[in-house]
């Protein structure tokens, strides 16, 4: 961290009214921001949220064309906010205003890229459940929150705090560009030959009707990354607040299926067939309109390009870049991506892994 960064980190606490916070730094995940803890003498605590806006590539333009978007780098292809404390302020007060618990922002700085939080505590849902607490209680809060996340229509801008961020639409180029990165990523990390030619536009033809429904279903509000080590127990609040919410910055407007897809078929952690069933019935149980047949095959479909980006993008690119530690996740990631090819009616893309990515290249 440069002397110049530094030194505007602490003008802004100064300015906040944080100088004389004792700092402490938190273990951090594969972005480019980082948190710290701050710690007042009265025993209060906040989070600092650090986010360098120049070491991320451009974010989507909402009028920007799709090649104007492939040109601009993958945050504007996929409709990624780049770590943007402009999207994190508004998100929060979004989710905030409808009783959810997002952090409250206590000072920013947009152009700077830093922030002061709300401190929600430890207690992530992935800890608290590896250290014995009832997976099914947190699970079905985790749903509850996704309904009242998904019970109005969302807005096309986000406003706070004089921040304004457009909430644009997880469209069939995001959805292609981010699978299509298991081409790349997972080839590398696996040892395999180029995809041919023809193996590339049978993928795209088998893909296409599923990203074609991911955008026709597009007209929820989504979270985007929605899963264990990002929600957080808060048990002395009540109903739906008692599920903390973190890292909703990459929020979009997207099919009602894809936090679900995150959640119940969590990468991070095992998440067994038999809860996923009770989660699903339990969302729909609270969401009448939906076709419930046409919902779970697009729910399946959507989790199969889920996880051949999380493969892809996420696993193989952070291992090939030497953080090993993606590996141990990338065995259950098959074990999801099988499951849900068993679908008939994804009988195609099984038979085009079966083909061109053998068993021995998936580990």
């Amino acid at each position: 961290m440069s002397s110049d960064r530094e030194a505007l980190k602490d003008e802004f606490l100064r300015a906040a009214g944080f100088a004389d916070a004792r700092r402490e730094l938190l273990s951090g995940d594969a972005s480019t921001r980082r948190y710290e803890r701050l710690h007042r003498a009265d025993g209060s605590q906040f989070i600092f949220m650090d986010q360098p806006p120049a070491v991320e590539s451009t974010v989507c333009p909402p009028d920007a064309s799709e090649a104007e978007r492939i040109a601009l780098g993958y945050n504007a292809a996929a409709r990624l906010a780049a770590g943007s404390v402009a999207a994190f302020v508004t998100t929060a007060a979004w989710l905030r205003d409808r009783g959810l618990s997002a952090p409250r922002i206590l000072a920013h700085d947009i152009e700077a890229g830093l922030a002061v939080l709300e401190d929600l505590g430890d207690g992530l849902y992935a800890s608290l459940i590896e250290r014995g607490t009832p997976e099914a209680p947190l699970y079905e809060a985790a749903v509850d929150a996704l309904v009242v996340m998904q019970g109005e229509p969302p807005p096309d801008v986000l406003l706070a705090d004089q921040a304004a961020w457009p909430l644009l639409t997880y469209d069939t180029l995001a959805l292609k560009i981010a699978t299509d990165t298991f081409l790349d990523f997972w080839r590398k990390f696996a040892g395999l030959a180029p995809f041919g030619a023809e193996a590339t536009a049978e993928w795209d033809a088998l893909w296409a009707p599923v990203w074609v429904a991911g955008e026709a279903g597009a007209a929820v509000f989504t979270h985007r990354d929605y899963h264990a080590q990002n929600l957080l127990w808060l048990p002395e609040r009540q109903g739906v607040a008692r599920v903390g919410l973190l890292d909703f910055q990459d929020a979009l407007k997207a099919h009602p299926a894809w936090d679900l897809t995150h959640l119940l078929q969590d990468a991070r952690r095992d998440v067994s067939p038999e809860l996923e069933a009770a989660m699903l019935d339990r969302f729909l149980a609270a969401r009448p309109r939906l076709d419930r047949a046409q919902f779970l095959a697009e729910y399946r479909a959507l989790a199969s390009s889920n996880a051949a980006r999380i493969l892809g993008r996420v696993f193989a690119r952070q291992a090939l870049l030497g953080r090993r530690q993606y590996e141990a996740f990338m065995p259950r990631t098959w074990r999801y991506l099988e499951r849900n090819l068993t679908d008939p009616a994804l009988a195609g893309l099984k038979t085009w892994f079966d083909r061109h990515v053998p068993p021995e290249a998936r580990r």
